[in-house]
């Protein structure tokens, strides 16, 4: 058996999964759609790379709300 950190997190990238989230049904959709449609969305990054990357553009405070709740999502997955 190995102890690893990497154990307790999703194996599949945070951007990657969040690109993957389709017809939720809540607010996640909408981030969902804007980043596939950004050719510059850290599609490798972690939750914070999203942020970073949501701040540069000068997005509107709500869509950080979405991450917050497409980032529980996320971490809530069993790892692959």
């Amino acid at each position: 058996m190995t102890d690893n950190a990497t154990d307790s997190e999703p194996t599949v990238a945070f951007g990657r999964w969040l690109l993957d989230q389709r017809d939720r049904g809540d607010w996640v959709d909408g981030l969902a759609d804007a980043a596939r449609a950004d050719r510059t969305f850290p599609k490798n990054g972690d939750p914070e790379a999203v942020r970073s990357h949501l701040r540069k553009q000068q997005a509107d405070g709500d869509i950080f709300q979405a991450v917050e709740d497409a980032e529980n999502d996320w971490q809530s997955q069993e790892p692959r």
